[in-house]
């Protein structure tokens, strides 16, 4: 392909990539759906075969699977700059409404407004959503759900970055042990265009960043190192799709001091409004923090191992996945999920949001219309800020 052309493909990739980013809201199951109908469906720039093997490749993997499918895709299509671009596009919309978000956060003090307190009344009624559709399909037996109230109690007990860490790998200890047998064997196979050696480099760069970056971080205290640092492990360690951002960064942020919890749970009830991924909740986090450089600093480090992942992952997944112990470690680490973010739910989500009988009704309202009624999340975030000022003009 030739300069030119390959130049044409990589905007024709921006161009789709962005008007995705622009109106894909709904989450990373609406996310699939979107990216079926634009770039399968209408550009058939794959074959249905092709895309649903890597959705199946991405579920696999740690991080944000729509978007690490979309990087996919730019891949296929466009290489390495083709898989750049996909990102850029899909991503960058929610950032700038995010970090716009947090400079007028941070520059009218709106912490004490109405519309925050509603917005983190939107967030628990949000997370209680995710929890129960993540604990239906991620632990649907009687030793995946004792494994997931396990994980739950001990993060509540001891609630640290590292005492999180031990529980995911000993779940994968677990579930290596114990659920192999429940494996699935008929997965069908894909093919990939991406050599061995360029996934063991990725793989490498992945590895040696997740243990030096702390040292590094440590050694200089230098504030957006720190940043990514915590973004960049939060990013490669997140099994079980966006909303399990919030309790690994919560960990990571709130009890050092970094935001407050007000702060962090409005940042999130935003999140829920603006399309594409939701781990663009990081650049909100990162302008609160450090301003436009952390924004920026923050959402490359928590993108970062998507990118490296998908990059180690695509030539050696498809053997892989089909050994029953590899998706039993899946399983394990899986329901673990479901446990820390069910202690998420009660710290900090609703210590920080429901004080009263009138936040526990329109927490239950919203959640009501997310679970029952299966409105739109940015809608939620609407119905949530209105409703918020209803009860405040009510005497409520």
């Amino acid at each position: 392909m030739g300069k030119k052309n390959h130049l044409a493909v990589l905007l024709e990739i921006l161009f789709t990539s962005t008007k995705l980013g622009l109106t894909s809201f709904g989450g990373p199951v609406a996310h699939l759906a979107y990216f079926k109908d634009e770039y399968i469906d209408r550009r058939k720039w794959l074959t249905d075969k092709t895309y649903a093997d890597l959705i199946a490749l991405c579920q696999f993997l740690p991080g944000p699977a729509s978007s690490q499918v979309g990087i996919s895709i730019g891949m296929l299509r466009g290489g390495l700059w083709g898989g750049l671009v996909s990102w850029l596009g899909f991503t960058l919309p929610s950032v700038i409404v995010l970090v716009v978000f947090a400079m007028l956060y941070q520059t009218f003090t709106l912490e004490d407004a109405a519309f925050i307190h509603s917005l983190k009344i939107v967030a628990a009624a949000v997370v209680l959503h995710a929890l129960i559709g993540m604990g239906a399909k991620l632990a649907p037996d009687g030793g995946r759900r004792a494994m997931a109230v396990t994980a739950a109690v001990v993060i509540l007990l001891f609630p640290t970055a590292w005492v999180q860490l031990l529980l995911i790998a000993a779940a994968a200890a677990g579930g290596w042990t114990f659920f192999k047998d429940k494996a699935a064997s008929n997965l069908e196979s894909f093919s990939v265009n991406l050599s061995k050696k360029t996934a063991l480099v990725s793989l490498g760069t992945l590895l040696t960043l997740l243990l030096v970056l702390p040292l590094v971080a440590g050694a200089t205290e230098n504030p957006l190192i720190r940043i990514f640092d915590i973004f960049f492990r939060v990013g490669s360690l997140v099994f079980g799709g966006g909303h399990v951002v919030l309790p690994m960064i919560e960990r990571e942020v709130v009890p050092q001091g970094l935001l407050s919890a007000d702060q962090f749970l409005s940042g999130y009830g935003m999140a829920q409004a603006v399309p594409g991924p939701l781990f663009t909740f990081s650049s909100y986090l990162g302008t609160m923090m450090e301003g436009i450089a952390g924004a920026v600093t923050a959402t490359i480090a928590i993108f970062l191992p998507s990118f490296l992942l998908v990059m180690a992952a695509l030539p050696f997944l498809n053997e892989l996945r089909r050994r029953a112990s590899f998706q039993g470690v899946l399983m394990g680490v899986n329901a673990s999920v479901v446990g820390i973010l069910l202690a998420a739910f009660y710290d900090p989500v609703v210590q920080s949001s429901i004080f009263d009988t009138a936040d526990f009704a329109l927490g239950l309202v919203l959640f009501a219309l997310l679970n029952v009624w299966k409105v739109p999340a940015w809608m939620i975030v609407i119905l949530g800020v209105a409703g918020g000022y209803l009860l405040q003009f009510a005497g409520f």
